[in-house]
């Protein structure tokens, strides 16, 4: 019994520290200053001043019109720095 309760113990602690998910969505909204299409990256000058840069996933939303999207105001959310979804502010 004291191994099955053990076993039990131990698989849990480590199921859930293999969990990573934190859920932080960073958004980061300005003027699409660059995209580069082969390595999938795009840079976004926020209002502070500062650059984001961000690399666009498979799954990102409206990936595919993120080149018709530079020099206009953009709204990009992301986590650990992948594009979740890139729109047109």
């Amino acid at each position: 019994m004291k191994k099955a309760l053990t076993l039990l113990a131990i698989s849990t602690l480590a199921l859930g520290s293999a969990y990573a998910g934190c859920g932080k969505v960073v958004t980061n909204e300005g003027k699409l200053k660059s995209f580069d299409a082969a390595t999938k990256k795009l840079v976004v000058e926020g209002k502070d001043g500062k650059d984001a840069t961000v690399t666009l996933t498979p799954s990102t939303k409206g990936a595919d019109d993120a080149e018709k999207l530079v020099g206009k105001n953009v709204k990009v959310d992301s986590e650990h720095g992948k594009a979740t979804s890139i729109a047109k502010a």
